[in-house]
């Protein structure tokens, strides 16, 4: 046989991955570098977070604790601090020996859980437009994909979930709901109201929920209540959460889950033969991190939304629809109002005609056409950065359609 030949016809890549190909996000920051243009598109900030966390990071490292492999459920200085932040914040309990469980960040959180909790044919709900690795994360357990659609409202300049089609897209093949609040990439907020109906659909059908809250601490005039606090819902409920987004230490990659026993013994199972163990002495960092005071998590929201508004304004003036986000690092905005309404197009385009990235929300989407001419920013910069942005978009108005 020749080096050259292949022994067999099929793909290399099995086909359930093939689909998905570069993220969207490797092939815009890509773009980023070349064209030397301001990265608005990948939602990571461009300073670290606090002085003392990154700190007790070195501490560890220097008394050797987290070098070589940490317990498989994490360590227990932070499976304590999760416990004592879920108590803390919300009111709930979790014993930090069998109800919590620490992951390389919430991505492989997510996969651990749907790998242990789904089999081929069952089928999960999730909203969309939704985080890219939820589809290739339903795809690798075998799972089938049934997205409900969170409605733009452009009068309102937000997001909605319409219940009703939500409790439409359940069948008796539905073993889980994945619930993503407050949501990436539009910036909704689940209200009391929504997350009542969908608790109620959920015992009313048994099903299980996996709810991602990794932006918890990032809502603006809005509230975070987790879906496990709500009557029958902690018995069935995956919560998920990191600390990059809360700390700024992104590249830190430190998740957890909190669960009763029976599912956190399921995650735990096909966690460990994802990473095993990952991120220990950064883990000592983190449960100092989740024992700063409130100050520090009151300071992070009002930080975020005063950039949030100077890009969202800066955006509305530079002639895109904005829809003002309650919670996360983005802001989501419509092109149609500057004669555009291809969101690909336009993002590959935006470095070359203005020097700023983002991100084409019909990424996220099952229903592309649903996101066509949606396109994320991320706000999560310094104010000189969003401002250098906000002055080069404004430049989009006088240049016109372009094919």
């Amino acid at each position: 046989m020749a080096a050259t030949e292949h022994p067999t016809q099929r793909p290399p890549l099995n086909r359930r991955l093939a689909v998905f190909g570069t993220t969207i996000f490797a092939e815009m920051s890509a773009l980023a570098t070349r064209t030397g243009a301001i990265n608005l598109g990948q939602g990571f900030p461009d300073t670290d977070g606090p002085e003392e966390i990154r700190e007790a990071a070195v501490r560890a490292l220097r008394d050797g604790r987290g070098n070589q492999y940490p317990p498989g459920p994490g360590v227990p200085e932070l499976r304590t601090a999760v416990a004592e932040h879920q108590q803390r914040w919300y009111g709930l309990g979790y014993d930090p020996d069998s109800e919590v469980l620490v992951t390389a960040g919430a991505t492989e959180a997510i996969a651990a859980s749907l790998l242990a909790l789904l089999e081929p044919g069952d089928e999960v709900v999730a909203l969309e437009p939704y985080y890219d690795s939820y589809a290739a994360c339903i795809a690798m357990a075998g799972g089938t994909r049934v997205p409900v659609t969170l409605r733009p409202d452009a009068g309102s300049g937000t997001y909605h979930l319409d219940v009703d089609e939500l409790r439409a897209a359940v069948t008796d093949r539905t073993r889980l709901i994945l619930l993503n609040t407050p949501h990436n990439p539009t910036g909704t907020v689940l209200t009391r109201d929504e997350l009542s109906a969908i608790a109620e659909l959920a015992c009313e059908r048994d099903l299980l929920v996996v709810t991602d809250e990794v932006y918890e601490h990032l809502v603006f005039g809005a509230e975070h209540i987790p879906l496990a606090g709500f009557p029958g819902m902690r018995e069935r409920t995956v919560t998920i959460s990191s600390a990059g987004k809360t700390f700024s230490f992104t590249g830190w990659k430190v998740g957890w889950v909190t669960a009763p026993a029976p599912l956190v013994n399921a995650v735990r199972s096909a966690k460990q033969f994802l990473t095993y163990v990952s991120s220990g002495p950064f883990q000592y960092a983190i449960a100092e991190a989740l024992r700063l005071p409130d100050s520090y998590f009151h300071a992070l929201r009002t930080d975020l939304e005063a950039k949030r508004d100077l890009l969202a304004d800066g955006l509305r003036e530079a002639g895109f629809g904005v829809f003002r986000p309650a919670g996360t690092y983005f802001v989501t905005t419509d092109i149609r109002p500057l004669g555009e309404d291809d969101g690909f197009a336009f993002c590959r385009a935006l470095p070359e005609r203005c020097g700023v990235v983002a991100i084409p929300n019909a990424v996220f989407y099952d229903h592309r056409d649903q996101g066509a001419p949606f396109v994320r920013f991320a706000f999560c910069k310094g104010e000189q950065v969003l401002a250098e942005a906000v002055s080069r978009l404004k430049s989009l108005a006088s240049q016109g359609r372009w094919s």
